[in-house]
């Protein structure tokens, strides 16, 4: 028999599951209790007995999905190979399609004026540059293995995740392309250019 802790904890996951696709779509400005209760199969009235708004719901995801980014780009460094073998394997992960609703959710949180304090103090706090941080010196380690090309490790990073950031804003599903295919092709924006060389 499952105890009345349980129990919420499941509810609230539903309906931040819930919330969570719904605002990925419409962002905070269009999004409203009713639809995340219609999307979550229950009542409105019951979603305010978890929830006391969808401001709420709306900073707690985008903690989750702040500490979830934060969290992957730490973890580049214990990945397994070489700087541009973690760099691979990084960019898989960021292009998984179980990320790509947390990536949309904090593009809306970005870009909308009825963001909650509360949410814009988090993503002020988990700055990009942070992240940059954590991956300059795995990508310093490439440039001196020969890896990666020279030039600004700030810039090259900007540019990758640029293009990263496209592709996921993208109306692109897993059926329509294969990451493990195409991800060499990415990753050529901080390779150096071998095969440019050889064509010449």
């Amino acid at each position: 028999m499952k105890s009345i802790e349980s129990s919420t904890d499941e509810r609230k996951d539903q309906i931040k599951r819930a919330a969570l696709k719904v605002f990925a779509k419409h962002g905070i400005d269009g999004t409203k209790m009713s639809a995340i209760a219609a999307e979550a199969g229950i009542s409105q009235g019951l979603s305010y007995r978890y929830f006391s708004s969808k401001e709420e719901i709306f900073t707690i995801l985008v903690q989750e999905a702040l500490e979830e980014a934060h969290a992957a780009v730490r973890n580049v460094v214990h990945l397994p190979g070489s700087p541009r073998e973690q760099f691979r394997a990084f960019t898989l992960i960021m292009l998984d399609e179980s990320h790509k609703e947390y990536f949309l959710l904090l593009q809306h949180a970005n870009a909308s004026k009825e963001v909650p304090e509360q949410a814009k103090q988090l993503l002020e706090r988990y700055s990009s540059n942070d992240m940059f941080e954590h991956l300059v010196p795995i990508l310093k380690k490439g440039q001196q293995l020969g890896e990666f090309s020279e030039g600004d490790p700030h810039r090259l990073l900007f540019l990758y995740f640029s293009v990263i950031t496209g592709l996921m804003l993208q109306d692109i599903s897993k059926d329509d392309i294969n990451w493990h295919q195409e991800v060499d092709v990415l990753l050529r924006i901080l390779t150096k250019a071998k095969e440019m060389e050889i064509r010449r």
